[in-house]
């Protein structure tokens, strides 16, 4: 959410955001709406005002001619009070919707444009040439018996599967394997709930109603599945004054992820590459506002350590503001090579790292106090991936595919994995 007080004054900044987003939003009815809010508070504090000042003057003596026209005009003055605070609380909601629909602002050097114009920063590693003819995670996770999506089908629908054999062993390796270069990153680690109440997915800046949700919402619960630990990690600190001294904080959140992926089709989104659940490593970071724009750079090079420890070729790209999410200041996403992806190969997302500034915290209410002051000030959160079990698996199986029909393993992952190679079978 925005600073509501400085609307007015940052309305220009607020259009040229919208504008660069291509998100069509009412900001001079969000501004009028908020001033109606200040309005009807105005004239709450007068009748609260006239009443408090009723009920003293009632302590004098009377005679019950004048007591009984002085209850009379208490009753009026405190239906009057009724009528401010409905009216008062209708401007709210009001407000409250407007202001939800305004993005966050976009930091200056983010390219302008939609999906198709985020600028790449850089690439790491050489993508691998095979001399036989390469094949995509989906043959060879059923050559080697690693994924089961015809089960997963029979039981829970399209995009469900099962994990079978050394992919098992795949899944827990690289979650062990990144949360220890977290944790000696000072990380604090966690197992996060796999719901979360709608507030707090409003909060963080997910959608979790309507048709264009991504969320799966539970049937006679007020609750949420979560697609991200970002939500939980988030949420746990909502409505919290932090001390200074506790800032940063570094969270590293493992969760099952549940996403309805609703309107997701294509080649590019097979097997393993969108799926309703998966298993994440998040990283989530509160930090002072000074420091935000330092930390986002920070767990960029966290996500580059953990795949270049994967002999993953990758590059960095720069999202445009067209597609940023609602949240988002700015965001990296890290995209891997994938040999079987499209005709010849490609690059596919397998990380982001998003600041998004105060935007969720003031939602949220989660606010720190510097030292030696009495004004509590909205902490920044920033959010970013460790790891991905669903689409880091298809760049490892693709990448290090041998001839053989086997898969390779990373001299990083052996000690978790206890092996060298999966299969050949």
């Amino acid at each position: 959410m925005l600073d509501p007080r400085s609307l007015a004054e940052r309305r220009d900044e607020i259009l040229e955001s919208c504008r660069r987003r291509r998100v069509e939003a009412d900001v001079d009815g969000a501004i009028a709406l908020y001033r109606e809010v200040a309005a009807r508070q105005t004239e709450l504090n007068e009748a609260n005002r006239r009443r408090n000042e009723h009920q003293a003057s009632g302590k004098r003596k009377m005679d019950p001619a004048e007591r009984e026209a002085h209850t009379a005009e208490g009753r009026a003055l405190k239906e009057s009070v009724a009528r401010v605070e409905a009216t008062l609380a209708d401007a709210r909601t009001a407000f409250e919707e407007a202001i939800a629909e305004l993005p966050n602002f976009v930091h200056p050097d983010v390219p302008e444009g939609g999906e198709d114009d985020s600028r790449e920063i850089r690439r790491v590693g050489t993508p691998p040439r095979f001399d036989f003819e390469p094949r995509d995670h989906l043959a060879i996770a059923k050559q080697l018996d690693l994924i089961d999506f015809e089960g997963g089908a029979k039981v829970a629908g399209q995009k469900w599967y099962f994990l079978k054999n050394e992919a098992v062993l795949l899944e827990l390796a690289l979650q062990r394997y990144a949360l220890d270069l977290l944790l000696e990153e000072g990380f604090t680690p966690f197992v996060t709930p796999d719901v979360a109440r709608p507030e707090i997915l409003d909060g963080i800046g997910f959608n979790p109603r309507g048709e264009e949700t991504q969320v799966y919402s539970i049937a006679n619960a007020n609750l949420c599945l979560v697609g991200t630990a970002e939500i939980t990690l988030g949420g746990l600190y909502a409505d919290q004054i932090l001390d200074e001294d506790e800032l940063p904080l570094k969270l590293a959140g493992i969760s099952h992820c549940f996403r309805t992926e609703a309107g997701a089709a294509g080649r590019e989104s097979k097997g393993l590459y969108r799926v309703h659940q998966f298993s994440k490593l998040e990283m989530f970071v509160i930090t002072r506002p000074e420091d935000s724009e330092t930390i986002h750079e920070y767990l960029l090079a966290q996500e580059e350590k953990i795949l270049q420890g994967l002999e993953l070729p990758y590059r960095v790209v720069d999202i445009a503001a067209g597609d940023l999410g609602t949240p988002a200041y700015r965001k990296y996403d890290i995209e891997a090579w994938m040999p079987g992806r499209g005709e010849g190969g490609s690059y596919g997302e397998v990380t982001s790292a998003s600041n998004c500034t105060d935007y969720q915290a003031r939602r949220l209410g989660t606010r720190f106090r510097r030292k030696g002051s009495k004004k509590n000030e909205f902490v920044h959160m920033l959010n970013g991936t460790a790891v991905a079990m669903s689409r880091i698996p298809v760049a490892l199986l693709e990448n290090h595919q041998r001839a053989d029909g086997s898969v390779a393993i990373p001299e990083a992952l052996k000690p978790y994995m206890g092996r060298d190679a999966i299969g050949p079978r």
